[in-house]
């Protein structure tokens, strides 16, 4: 009787260490921004994830930075993988591909989600500027800043000026997230669109098959589906246990 009574109360530690028992409850995004120099203008996107384990699973996130280390040079790196709690994944998890935190000229420091480079370059006239082509315009960077058109896809993927209009007059400081326009189901940016997978086709999380990924999968699929235009998607939970 008591042999059963230890085997039920080992089973309930493993049942509740599995139940969100973590202490990673500071994102490693807020150590990026408090580790970057005062002033200095830079971008984190969400440029992998992952999950492992079969029973318990464990979160991690990879970020590009693009960083100013002299003004109006940006430059960008990737980091190492860092572990993340359940709940700051599922929060960003159709934010592969998208800025989750930047610091622009002005000096101010934001969490909010934007399409790569909407925040401090695209549409910035320092950098480039819009060019009218087939009655439609399109942004442009000039030609010493042509390496942020690689940079941020556009010669695949351009941003036209009726998305960043959309952006900045319906998005940018309401705290809602711009994934561009939506086709057939799949939003122009974000974790499941075109454009993050033609960015990352060989990323961790492409080749992942956990059940919690498929779960992403469908739950974005039918927010997706809501929308005509542009999208904003609800943000969190949603996935079960």
């Amino acid at each position: 009787m008591v042999k059963g009574y230890n085997t039920l109360y080992l089973f309930l530690i493993l049942v509740l260490s599995g139940c969100g028992g973590d202490d990673f409850s500071k994102p490693p995004v807020d150590d990026i921004i408090r580790d970057m120099p005062s002033g200095r203008v830079f971008s984190v996107i969400l440029h992998d994830m992952d999950v492992k384990g079969t029973f318990f699973h464990d979160y991690y996130h990879q970020y590009k930075v693009i960083q100013e280390k002299e003004p109006g040079k940006p430059e960008e790196y990737i980091t190492g993988w860092s572990q993340v709690s359940k709940d700051y994944f599922t929060r960003h998890a159709d934010n592969m591909g998208m800025e989750i935190a930047s610091r622009s000229e002005d000096g101010k420091v934001q969490k909010s989600v934007n399409p790569p480079g909407y925040n401090n370059y695209i549409g910035n006239e320092k950098y480039g500027s819009w060019h009218n082509s087939g009655g439609s315009s399109f942004w442009q960077f000039y030609g010493q800043y042509a390496f942020m058109s690689h940079m941020f896809n556009l010669a695949t993927y351009p941003v036209r000026r009726s998305y960043y209009d959309d952006y900045r007059g319906s998005y940018y400081g309401t705290g809602r997230s711009y994934y561009g326009p939506t086709t057939s189901g799949r939003s122009y940016y974000g974790t499941n669109s075109a454009y993050t997978q033609s960015t990352r086709p060989r990323s961790a999380w492409s080749r992942n098959k956990s059940s919690f990924k498929q779960r992403v999968n469908s739950r974005t699929s039918r927010s997706g589906s809501r929308y005509g235009g542009s999208s904003s998607r609800s943000r969190g939970g949603g996935f079960g246990k």
